[in-house]
């Protein structure tokens, strides 16, 4: 097997501090929680920006503060999210971060609901979206929610708007969404192209089971306070890091080797280094 990906999500826009008064929410907070994960193991650094108050942010100068403090700092891959999760705004507070030049973006092709939520992706918005990516040289991560947001995705590919290898993120256990199951993992696995780099992630208590299985099939994984609080029933993670490390382990003991950013880069075809590294 390839040598597998971490991805630490370490903020999201739904968690909140009631649920792990350990989510790093500013700038500095963001910064440093991606500098554990790094020093962990994980290669890319999945980003929701937050404000002060802790309420999901679009804007772009807070985007960029938090790139910039990561860039002098390490080279983790850094992927910026467009989802929209938890927050109102226009398409173009959905895809502005962009000009932060972040390697990868989160791309999801299809709506869905989530419990009172609705996260709305038309077909024109992500034609628009897939357009902007490839506007700014950012790979999109092809965020699979449901089902049919894959053939959706191929969909868009034959348009010319997704280029191929593709890299998908199965994102399971969301209420509305795909449930956190062997047998679902296995399914969104053999749907996608061969040649497609994928990764695994999942909510709440489904999070370690699927990472492990997704380690297990020769995936890449993702974990992060997004996803999951909690390192154990009943207790809650310390930090993002406590939960990248557990997978470092986890995979150790399975003869995975953990893919260090360049590596990572190699393996999803994207430029190295980042354009503005130091």
């Amino acid at each position: 097997m390839e040598k597998m990906i971490i991805t630490a999500a370490v903020t999201g826009g739904v968690t909140t501090r009631k649920n792990n008064p350990n989510l790093p929410i500013t700038p500095k907070e963001i910064t440093q929680a991606v500098l554990d994960c790094w020093n962990a193991g994980a290669s890319i650094a999945h980003i929701h920006a937050r404000e002060d108050n802790g309420t999901p942010s679009q804007r772009v100068e807070v985007y960029q503060e938090i790139v910039s403090r990561i860039r002098q700092q390490c080279d983790i891959i850094i992927n910026l999210t467009t989802t929209g999760w938890g927050q109102a705004g226009s398409e173009e507070d959905r895809w502005n971060p962009l000009v932060c030049k972040p390697e990868l973006a989160s791309y999801t092709p299809g709506s869905m609901n989530r419990k009172d939520n609705v996260m709305i992706n038309s077909p024109a918005f992500v034609r628009k979206l897939a357009g902007k990516m490839n506007e700014h040289g950012v790979k999109p991560e092809i965020e699979i929610f449901d089902f049919g947001m894959i053939n959706q995705a191929l969909k868009i590919s034959k348009e010319g708007l997704l280029k191929q290898p593709f890299l998908f993120q199965f994102v399971l256990g969301v209420d509305g969404g795909i449930p956190a199951t062997a047998k679902n993992l296995l399914h969104v696995v053999e749907s996608i192209p061969a040649g497609s780099a994928w990764s695994v992630a999942a909510v709440g208590k489904g999070q370690l089971p699927m990472n492990l299985l997704g380690m297990q099939l020769g995936g890449h994984v993702r974990t992060g306070f997004e996803d999951n609080v909690y390192a154990r029933y009943g207790e809650l993670a310390k930090s993002n890091a406590q939960l990248v490390e557990r997978l470092a382990a986890y995979a150790f003991d399975l003869g995975r080797d953990i893919a260090t950013p360049a590596e990572a880069r190699n393996i999803l075809g994207i430029a190295s280094p980042a354009p503005d590294l130091p």
